[in-house]
């Protein structure tokens, strides 16, 4: 069985205008909800085999939070800050696991569930966590959707 977790990165701090986007951390929410949806999904009886991360302040302290809950180390990736959600798929695909959690950041992130839940997700808010399985070990399937022709779309 193929299992790709979808995370949208915690809640930011806007709070310097100086700090550049990819420095900016959690706030307090942020430092709040993380945790306790990393502990949610490491209560279903999830595991993870990898948890991809962008290199973004935000969602690189979002990732610990899921590691240390599911006992599984962070994989920075810088190719995931601002990813495109043909990328997204790409990057759990390439990783040849079964099981993969990506922190990432919006639009790609919305993008992606939408895509994968055929419209039933549209958009995914800060700490929002998305599971997607297929009855199959071979990633293939998952990206045999044709997702390059997603990122020529308009995302919400």
């Amino acid at each position: 069985m193929i299992r790709l977790v979808l995370v949208r990165h915690a809640k930011s701090d806007w709070g310097d205008p100086q700090l550049d986007d990819h420095d900016r951390p959690l706030n307090e929410r942020g430092l709040r909800d993380a945790p306790a949806m990393a502990g949610r999904l490491a209560a279903t009886g999830f595991r993870a085999d990898a948890v991809l991360s962008s290199t973004a302040l935000r969602a690189v302290t979002t990732a610990d939070f899921f590691s240390g809950a599911l006992g599984v180390p962070v994989e920075q990736q810088e190719r995931l800050y601002g990813a495109p959600a043909a990328l997204l798929l790409r990057a759990a695909a390439e990783r040849d696991v079964n099981a993969v959690v990506v922190v990432a950041h919006d639009p790609g992130m919305s993008v992606l569930a939408e895509r994968l839940s055929d419209g039933a997700i549209t958009h995914m808010p800060t700490c929002a966590v998305a599971t997607f399985e297929w009855d199959v070990d071979d990633w293939d399937v998952a990206t045999s959707i044709d997702p390059d022709r997603w990122d020529q779309q308009t995302p919400r």
